[in-house]
């Protein structure tokens, strides 16, 4: 049961590119929208849940609202930076490159910095498994000069790559930064461990969603330069897809707290949404691939459900 909660943020996350691009807009209305989306769904969770169930004081308490809050922050720039990839390259390539550096760099933070990685052969196989799913990744995204003609006038790869980093960057430190002030003493035993981290993960959900939603519009004022434009149409249709984010997010982060999962287990498995997002960008969103694609695009997909097995297997090591 605990692996299938920790597969909820991949059938969320995943969608997440199909759902922004149906809905329409710019990247920057894109990042605006879904955390206001994010924001109506954390203000629920912490008055119809962390409430009741942990109390005002737990959920109120100072320094888990400023774990929460900067946590917002890093994610308003690895969306704002993915949204902007989806723009530059397409879903079904810049969702499996943002995929790959999500993966990567969260496993390692989670096993070299947190300490999940506590053998030889998880190391190992951990690492391998990591190359499985960089390789994949990396076979989703293959050009091919026979493919149909691009038809996307915003098409950018240097452009989308740069785009991609910066996400990468954002999202691994919204991942890791709630259990990293942890590690460091900031967050106490007692706190992060009630009721398998239940509470702590669950109180994080609102503060963040208040930084998410500051983040979104320092970016959207002062880095995308749409502050004229970032009330219209395209950002309230958006608020659909920060509900279905939202939903992944909650689960993503009670998949963190407990302990038979672990940071680089729920982290890996939310990827796996990498297939939903890539092939429903491919099926649902009309973006045309050569069969030589097709054929790799198969390929790395097996390649990252194996590599995201894998290291879901590691504690059992």
């Amino acid at each position: 049961m605990s692996i299938l909660i920790a597969l909820i943020p991949a059938l969320a996350w995943g969608s997440t590119g199909l759902v922004t691009t149906k809905m329409g807009g710019t990247a920057a209305q894109g990042t605006l929208g879904m955390t206001f989306g994010a924001f109506v769904f954390g203000m629920l969770t912490l008055g119809l849940f962390v409430v009741p169930q942990a109390g005002a004081d737990f959920a109120f308490n100072s320094r888990i609202w400023i774990v929460g809050f900067v946590s917002g922050l890093f994610w308003a720039v690895g969306t704002a930076g993915q949204f902007v990839g989806f723009k530059k390259l397409g879903v079904s390539v810049g969702n499996p490159l943002s995929t790959a550096g999500q993966i990567v760099s969260n496993a390692l933070m989670a096993a070299a910095v947190l300490g999940e990685w506590t053998t030889g052969r998880m190391w190992t196989f951990g690492l391998l498994a990591i190359v499985a799913v960089v390789v994949g990744a990396v076979f989703t995204a293959l050009p091919d000069s026979k493919a149909p003609a691009e038809v996307n006038p915003e098409h950018d790869f240097k452009g989308g790559l740069v785009a991609v980093l910066i996400s990468t960057i954002g999202y691994m430190m919204y991942f890791v930064f709630p259990n990293l002030l942890n590690k460091i003493g900031y967050i106490s035993n007692s706190v992060h461990n009630r009721h398998d981290g239940l509470d702590y993960m669950t109180a994080i959900v609102g503060p963040q969603s208040i930084g998410q939603v500051l983040g979104a519009f320092i970016i959207v004022i002062f880095f995308m330069k749409e502050g004229k434009t970032m009330f219209q149409k395209g950002t309230w249709m958006n608020i659909v897809t920060g509900l279905v984010w939202a939903l992944g997010n909650v689960f993503m982060f009670i998949s963190t707290a407990n302990p038979n999962i672990g940071q680089a287990t729920a982290s890996t498995l939310s990827q796996t949404g990498i297939i939903v997002g890539t092939f429903g960008a491919i099926y649902l969103l009309g973006e045309k691939k050569s069969k030589r694609q097709m054929v790799f695009i198969v390929i790395g997909a097996i390649l990252v459900v194996i590599g995201a097995i894998m290291i879901a297997k590691l504690k059992t090591l």
